[in-house]
């Protein structure tokens, strides 16, 4: 893979982070020829006249602008379609409210570059964990994933993570652009089509902080969405339910 990487920023009401967020990303991967790509939902905050001021500024960032709140994951498509046709050889994905942490990025990238198709940022991995989380948000987040990791059979520890790298051709395989889903189902259903297209996945341990600032996006009906998907995804038939499932490398 010799394209650059790039790492996509979706963003909806994130003034407060977008600016120390670029600056954190280009500083942990300096070097290495990364691209940021924020992608935001025309923020009535100003965020994304923010990130058209950094992108004057700085010829390696871009702004991509949508013309509504259109969800997480669509942003991401939308994300990773500019990547690819740019040339990336790596795409990465994360928040832009600091609970992914950007110092991760060097070492998801040189996996990404010795052998993994995939490289998952995870919580539930020894070396993992959250932080400044109750009691319920823990235990929600936990059963939700071992949920979807028994329904699916697979051996990945953290299905909803949404701090992720992808080799370039990994996106090509899964078949990216028919993605439809949001929030957590979303990110169960990358995975789970790059488990399915018998890619290489690896999970690196993380550490997951509550957001700087700003509010969560979460809301039920993206939890719903991630409760029925999941099944759906185990039972369809089709290009997605054919290839053999591969486990996880160790950590």
């Amino acid at each position: 893979m010799t394209g650059p990487p790039w790492v996509i920023l979706p963003t909806y009401n994130e003034a407060d982070n977008v600016e120390p967020m670029v600056g954190a990303v280009r500083a942990a991967l300096e070097g290495e020829g990364v691209h940021v790509l924020v992608v935001d939902d025309s923020s009535p905050d100003g965020t994304g006249e923010i990130a058209e001021r950094l992108a004057a500024a700085h010829p390696d960032v871009e702004v991509l602008r949508r013309p509504r709140k259109a969800g997480l994951g669509q942003a991401y498509v939308a994300g990773f379609a500019r990547a690819l046709d740019a040339g990336a050889g790596f795409v990465f994905e994360m928040d832009c409210d600091f609970s992914h942490d950007p110092r991760y990025l060097p070492e998801m990238l040189t996996r990404a570059r010795h052998g993994a198709h995939l490289v998952l940022g995870s919580r539930y991995v020894p070396g993992g964990g959250v932080e400044n989380w109750g009691r319920r948000r823990r235990a929600l987040s936990r059963g939700g994933c071992a949920y979807a990791r028994r329904m699916l059979g697979v051996p990945v520890s953290d299905l909803t993570g949404g701090l992720k790298c992808f080799r370039a051709s990994a996106l090509e395989a899964i078949d990216f652009r028919s993605v439809r889903s949001q929030g957590y189902a979303f990110q169960v259903e990358l995975t789970w089509r790059a488990l399915q297209a018998g890619l290489r996945v690896e999970e690196m341990p993380i550490v997951f902080h509550e957001r700087r600032d700003g509010a969560s996006k979460m809301t039920g009906r993206i939890a719903l969405e991630a409760v029925w998907l999941v099944p759906a995804l185990r039972f369809a038939r089709g290009r997605w339910s054919s290839a053999a499932v591969v486990p996880t490398t160790d950590v």
